[in-house]
């Protein structure tokens, strides 16, 4: 078991380690789309990366998703057929979101074993989908 200080180290090591590896600038919150960004996420059950439309505003949140949800089709060919499409995705912190994501289970970021798999993971599935986000963001913001 580890304490909150300790996770918190490790959490920061994974990070680090994973910017050393792959040393990118993520597009992530600049997509030029006020509350619509690329995540990446990591605890100790899943690892998720995630295009989310998070405004307050469930009107723009659900405009956002289903201009997303209108490429679905090429979001599957062009990133991952195993894309997950969840229009009311709700956080840990209760906040309801809509979420694209793909999702790695059986990793926990304590485990360092696990940190190769989770890196490749990573950066083979986010380069797709912020290419996708790139190609198609004229028609997103439209």
């Amino acid at each position: 078991m580890f304490t909150r200080e300790q996770s918190k180290e490790v959490r920061e090591q994974f990070w680090i380690f994973f910017g050393k590896r792959y040393p990118k600038k993520w597009l992530l919150y600049n997509t030029g789309i006020k509350d619509l960004n690329l995540k990446f996420d990591f605890d100790t059950e899943k690892a998720i990366i995630a295009l989310d439309s998070e405004s307050k505003d469930e009107i723009d949140r659900t405009y956002y998703f289903e201009k997303l949800i209108s490429l679905k089709t090429l979001l599957k060919e062009e990133v991952s057929q195993h894309l997950i499409f969840d229009e009311q995705y709700q956080l840990e912190s209760g906040k309801v979101i809509s979420r694209i994501y793909l999702l790695l289970t059986d990793v926990n970021i304590h485990n360092k074993n696990h940190w190769p798999k989770v890196f490749d993971f990573f950066y083979d599935n986010m380069i797709k989908l912020e290419n996708f986000y790139i190609e198609y963001q004229d028609f997103i913001k439209s």
